[in-house]
């Protein structure tokens, strides 16, 4: 069996891993009023900087508000808020999850026909080495998930359309924790992997060769395909 290493965690992102599990539970609501910080660093043992990180992580997210003179509050989740940072990507649903891939097929497709008319020779490399840094990440029994997210930015960026960049970084804050864990599925499986691979440089030739018709059915045959694999992910997940 491959091994795969281990990431490491910092104190605070484990106490806010924690408490956004606590929401996606249900154990804590829209409206609840969380416990003090001095109760929560002795109920996770930690210590209250520590507690204090997270909050702040989290009221970033959207996830809590804190009231002057009153606590901190559970917010109402708004999934349609493309301005959340990424691990907000946890608390979605299959079908947010659809729409949001939906629109990347939308956005992505386009680029990658876009990127094979108007890329210029330097906007080649990024996505060059986007691709070498997910083989090894892969390699390494990593996800290597911030390597396919630059895989597909470097992709946009050749477009130099600075609307359809500026949409592509709203939805990617989103989704990069949406690609973690479909990556984390596809990388178990060496076939997966190797099919994973074989579609990034696909993508990759076209735009280099200039097939913008290519170039555009193969961004969407590769969104497509992973998108049947979160889907069966999040439904063996149930």
């Amino acid at each position: 069996m491959k091994s795969r290493r281990i990431q490491t965690k910092k104190i605070y992102e484990e106490v806010a891993d924690a408490l956004i599990t606590m929401i996606k539970n249900e154990e804590l609501s829209p409206g609840d009023r969380l416990e003090s910080v001095e109760q929560l660093a002795h109920n996770f043992d930690v210590s209250r900087s520590a507690v204090r990180e997270a909050l702040s992580g989290m009221r970033a997210m959207g996830l809590v508000e804190m009231r002057q003179g009153e606590g901190t509050f559970v917010s109402k989740f708004n999934a349609s808020n493309f301005t959340l940072p990424v691990t907000v990507g946890m608390l979605l649903g299959k079908e947010d999850i659809k729409e949001l891939y939906e629109v990347r097929k939308i956005l992505e497709a386009g680029a990658a026909r876009s990127a094979a008319l108007y890329h210029q020779e330097e906007d080649l490399r990024p996505i060059e080495n986007a691709i070498e840094d997910m083989k090894k990440a892969n390699q390494n029994g990593e996800i290597g998930e911030e390597a396919d997210m630059r895989f597909h930015t470097a992709i946009v960026n050749a477009t130099h359309n600075q609307i359809l960049i500026h949409l592509m970084r709203s939805v990617s804050e989103v989704m990069i924790n949406v690609l973690r864990e479909t990556r984390e599925v596809l990388i178990y499986s060496e076939k997966k992997a190797v099919s994973l691979m074989n579609e990034h440089q696909l993508i990759y030739e076209a735009i280099k060769e200039r097939q913008p018709e290519q170039a555009q059915q193969y961004m969407l045959d590769h969104l497509q395909n992973v998108e049947k694999s979160l889907e069966k992910y999040m439904d063996f997940r149930k």
